[in-house]
């Protein structure tokens, strides 16, 4: 990291508690951020709801293969691997600094052993032909650009082919009345489900002692291959 990133990097923590239960436990988790509107890697509103269905489910993780795709800063990753998942942190193959922040992300949480891996949508890397078996794949607002849409699912269709156990857990964010992707759901022989955020308290506009996700709407849905 340059003299200048470094000055611009500040650990943002966040708390995830069990919200109804008399014997409750906690997670504490740090995540630095670089505020450079050219990498965006800072915590999303989408990455905060998909860490908190991820908490919600920690009993259900541990033991479990998890891939995150997209990662960033890897705030539902590093959720998971501290609830007891085995772990694969991912993002772009051509921007390293992403892949750099993730590791950044494992180090602030004593996770530094964590496997780090370049993945770029809609391409097969000898690297992902090397994946375990997966039980769940995460990823937090990956449905950005339309252009990547398909590239995101292709890349998905091919590792819950591979593990057709497998589900995506994912949340995106509402920022256009045009945003579909059942078309290539179809296309891909994928179905979804919606979780609606009420289920895993996640419909409030402050989570894990954050700001976030404030006033955007995001939702969550998971994705799994059709029956045959």
């Amino acid at each position: 990291m340059s003299e200048a990133e470094e000055l611009r990097t500040g650990l943002k923590q966040f708390k995830f508690e069990d919200e109804g239960q008399t014997e409750s436990q906690s997670l504490i988790v740090s995540i630095p951020e670089v505020v450079d509107p050219q990498y965006g890697m800072y915590v999303w509103p989408c990455a905060v709801v998909l860490a908190q269905y991820v908490w919600g489910h920690k009993e259900e993780l541990g033991g479990k293969d998890v891939l995150e795709i997209g990662s960033g800063v890897s705030l539902p990753g590093v959720v998971a691997a501290k609830c007891g998942a085995h772990v694969i942190l991912s993002d772009d193959a051509e921007r390293p600094q992403c892949l750099e922040n993730c590791r950044r992300s494992c180090e602030a949480n004593g996770l530094s052993d964590m496997r780090v891996m370049g993945l770029t949508w809609g391409r097969i890397s000898p690297d992902m032909l090397l994946l375990p078996p997966l039980d769940v794949i995460l990823g937090s607002d990956v449905f950005y650009e339309p252009e990547d849409f398909e590239d995101v699912l292709v890349t998905i269709s091919f590792l819950l082919r591979r593990s057709n156990r497998a589900q995506f857990w994912m949340t995106y964010q509402e920022r256009s009345a045009d945003w579909s992707i059942e078309v290539l759901l179809r296309k891909w022989n994928l179905q979804c489900v919606h979780i609606p955020p009420e289920a895993f308290h996640a419909d409030k506009q402050c989570l894990a002692g954050s700001n976030l996700p404030g006033n955007h709407t995001v939702q969550m849905m998971i994705i799994t291959m059709k029956e045959p």
